[in-house]
């Protein structure tokens, strides 16, 4: 070997420590997160997609102060408690969620747009799939490496707002309202990551480059966001309509409604609703009278899972095995 001119790059001279072959997947899974996690604009766009959990903490911040300055009136509640008899707590996870949505996708790309097409690219599921690693694991390992980051800056916000709450408002119904938010919170995220991180990893097995990968799926999202936008103000028309005149336009107001959720953020939204089991409400607990789109029913996740399963198998059926004649 010392005289040869072409080195031994293969693995079977290697003699250090050796895993399990059930943990293949995690070895690609930790490259793709030790890349990401290394990208400051990940990071910045975390901070950008937590912008309505620091608001509502500083709203509350505000009122709980300007409270405590004022005069009380005898018989009549603080300015804190009657702002807090506004806020359902459930829905500001909803549309925390909601306003971080467009910044997902965003964070999304920047991990996974090039997760496959890279290497498509640089034609390096050749060496991945002539090693011990098969179709599955080198799937699983991709997705999972966008998945978890994806979730984790899903999930920090959430939870230092969650935190904050029960800290500060445990004896105004923060946890009484629903003692099982924050476990239903964190299945929504994982949800609203696996739909993200599925479309991106489906969108990346398409093309060779990266940058082509993202910019299709954000087309895709960016298309059904407006579609789904004009059904919610559809929507808002026919609820307006039935207001002046009762009894008319009810399919037409319940279709559009159901309508608006026929989007990627629509579905992650929609999905947030039902698994909450809330309708929504008015940001900040402000006073208004606007309609709320109903939150549809529990089928939606299963269209969910649909989606992000088709998808897998798009990227499954475009990663090509190779066969090694020895």
């Amino acid at each position: 070997m010392t005289n040869s001119p072409i080195a031994d790059l293969s693995y079977r001279n290697y003699d250090g420590p050796l895993m399990g072959t059930s943990m293949r997947w995690w070895v690609i899974a930790k490259s793709t997160m030790k890349a990401a996690f290394k990208k400051k604009s990940m990071w910045v766009a975390m901070s950008f997609s937590a912008w309505y959990y620091l608001a509502m903490i500083f709203v509350l911040y505000f009122v709980n102060q300007a409270s405590q300055a004022a005069v009380p009136r005898p018989g009549q509640p603080s300015q804190m408690a009657a702002y807090l008899s506004r806020v359902i707590w459930k829905d500001q996870f909803v549309t925390g969620f909601s306003y971080g949505q467009i910044m997902y996708l965003v964070i999304a790309l920047i991990i996974g747009a090039g997760a496959i097409a890279n290497d498509n690219r640089a034609n390096a599921l050749l060496v991945y799939l002539s090693k011990p690693c098969t179709k599955t694991d080198y799937l699983f390992g991709k997705w999972f490496g966008v998945f978890l980051p994806l979730f984790l800056v899903m999930l920090i916000p959430s939870t230092v707002f969650y935190a904050y709450g029960a800290l500060s408002f445990r004896t105004e119904g923060f946890i009484y309202e629903d003692p099982f938010l924050f476990p239903k919170v964190v299945f929504s995220f994982a949800l609203g990551a696996a739909l993200f991180s599925s479309l991106v990893i489906g969108f990346s097995s398409l093309f060779k480059q990266g940058r082509i990968a993202g910019a299709t799926l954000a087309g895709l999202y960016f298309i059904s966001y407006f579609f789904s936008t004009l059904m919610h103000v559809t929507f808002l028309i026919s609820e307006e309509r039935m207001r002046r005149h009762p009894g008319t336009g009810h399919l037409a107001n319940q279709a559009s409604g159901m309508m608006s959720y026929v989007s990627v953020d629509g579905l992650n939204i929609g999905m947030a609703k039902a698994i909450l089991h809330t309708d929504g409400s008015i940001p900040f607990g402000l006073v208004g009278n606007q309609p709320m789109v109903p939150h549809p029913s529990f089928f939606i996740v299963v269209i969910l899972l649909g989606v992000c399963a088709t998808s897998l198998f798009v990227a499954w059926t475009r990663i090509r095995a190779v066969e090694v004649i020895g």
